[in-house]
């Protein structure tokens, strides 16, 4: 079985078929020397307790049966997301090429899939929601959340984003998410709180000249509809000389006591925070509700300046799925609301994107959710477009499967993931125990096994592919890491893959 993927949904995928088919041999793909996905990338470095799930991925890692094979984009040229980079990414891999996957090794998909019973697809979701405002593509200093976290964690696509954090002392966040508040949080914290953790070395260096004084973290609807956890909130609430501004009153519901437990709690700190003093603070944010973006504005040198909202109606304020009322031309005009900003990140969502090989194999992509189509389990649907008229076929591409992100959209945490994708090994091992077929080439009998990556490799450069497996992880993982101990930290991280290959040894 091939897994392409290497985040907390392949690896996760990869352990419970492992444990519920005996014997099976799964391959690991990804386009990055480094493993881990989201958990290297994408956690908050002061987070490390969320990392603790990399121990089970190293016990999977030591199997036998399992081999890494890194610095391989399945399709070609890279990962998904690099297809649809900003106009900033595509600037930072111009003057940053060792930061693209150009040294990538590139596997065709066909190809691919010709060497194995089985492909599950987890790999996440590279590409970012973009607010429709004007001035958004026109204006620097304006990132994706996941930009601004790949920078400060040093994913090497965005090692070279440089945020101008000294030209103005505001920053707005538009999105009320975990993902939102962590941002607020890295701008807040205390450097020498950060700087212990595997944050980079030049984000640090970048917020020690930070001026940033004050952020707004802004969301469409109110209290009770946003997506942030009570963690998120309550970390934020404690930081040393940080102040909260109150939340409006009007937009909490009324009787808070009423509430299931979870958002019960989450009102509570809210409103607790809302009685605090910020006169003594340094630095302070803000939960903006009901707003929607309208504008961005900018300085003479083309820089963000600062970004208008208008003012929401909601349908109510105590139902957690209210939405926003539409107004009628008797209301008037909305009223507008402006804020400073010499940053602005957009923190509104991801979407995954189809691999290169897609439409050559029938597998089906749902561009307006940017899922692949699949059957909510994790088998993947036929394409109707190329579903053969023998109903032998059936509704689902044999032994094709989906998990994570890309199988159900860009939501949950890691647990949520481990569970969305025990629940797609379970369906495997179900059709591979009861008999279901598997992925075929034409003339090929269904009993006939495949050779998977020892095949593949042979195909690809002679052999001779500068790929990383499971040892030369370890190298790097072993470099970053000493690194790390000359500054009092845990590692220090490669942000190009031309160092994470020469600390492989390749």
């Amino acid at each position: 079985m091939a897994v392409v993927g290497s985040g907390p949904a392949g690896f996760y995928t990869a352990y419970r078929v492992m444990s519920k088919i005996p014997r099976a041999k799964v391959d690991m793909y990804e386009a990055l020397p480094v493993p881990y996905g989201l958990v290297r990338f994408g956690v908050a470095p002061d987070h490390p307790e969320v990392k603790n799930c990399r121990e089970k991925f190293e016990e999977v890692a030591a199997s036998p049966d399992f081999t890494f094979i890194g610095n391989a984009a399945v399709g070609g040229g890279g990962p998904p997301a690099a297809s649809a980079s900003s106009q900033n990414q595509q600037q930072q891999q111009q003057q940053h090429p060792t930061n693209d996957f150009s040294q990538s090794v590139s596997i065709p998909l066909p190809r691919l899939m010709a060497h194995y019973d089985a492909v599950v697809f987890a790999y996440g979701a590279g590409q970012d929601k973009k607010l429709g405002v004007a001035g958004e593509d026109r204006l620097r200093n304006i990132f994706s959340a996941r930009e601004f976290v790949g920078w400060y964690n040093g994913l090497p696509e965005n090692a070279a984003l440089d945020p101008d954090l000294t030209s103005g002392d505001e920053v707005v966040i538009v999105g009320q998410g975990n993902v939102a508040l962590d941002c607020a949080r890295m701008l807040l914290e205390n450097v020498d709180v950060l700087r212990r953790t595997d944050i980079t070395d030049c984000a640090v260096e970048a917020l020690l000249r930070s001026r940033i004084r004050r952020v707004h973290v802004v969301g469409r609807r109110g209290p009770m509809q946003a997506a942030f956890t009570i963690k998120e909130a309550r970390e934020l609430m404690k930081l040393r000389d940080v102040g909260f501004h109150p939340v409006d009153m009007d937009l909490m519901p009324d009787e808070i006591s009423k509430l299931p437990r979870a958002r019960r709690r989450l009102m509570e700190v809210l409103v607790k925070g809302s009685t605090t003093s910020i006169d003594t603070a340094s630095r302070s944010w803000s939960l903006d509700f009901a707003l929607t973006p309208t504008r961005l504005d900018g300085d003479e040198s083309g820089n963000v300046a600062g970004m208008s909202f208008e003012r929401n109606q909601l349908s109510s304020v105590s139902d957690p799925d209210a939405t926003v009322v539409r107004r009628s031309t008797e209301d008037g005009p909305a009223e507008e609301v402006h804020f400073g900003a010499s940053m602005v990140l957009r923190s509104i969502g991801y979407k995954s994107l189809a691999l290169p090989g897609f439409a050559e194999r029938g597998i089906p992509f749902d561009e307006r959710r940017g899922v692949i189509r699949n059957d909510g389990l994790g088998r993947v649907l036929q394409d109707q477009q190329q579903k053969s008229t023998d109903e032998q076929q059936g509704q689902y591409k044999p032994g094709v499967y989906c998990a994570g992100w890309v199988k159900r959209g860009p939501t949950g945490v890691i647990a949520s993931t481990m569970d969305d994708a025990f629940t797609t090994a379970d369906v495997i091992a179900a059709d591979w125990h009861g008999g279901a077929p598997f992925m075929q080439e034409d003339g090929q009998a269904e009993t006939e096994s495949r050779d998977g990556w020892d095949a593949l490799r042979r195909e690809i450069d002679g052999g001779a592919a500068r790929v990383i497996d499971w040892r030369a992880w370890q190298r790097i993982d072993q470099a970053e890491r000493k690194r790390g101990e000359l500054v009092g930290k845990e590692r220090e991280k490669f942000t190009s893959t031309a160092e994470m290959l020469a600390a492989a040894g390749l």
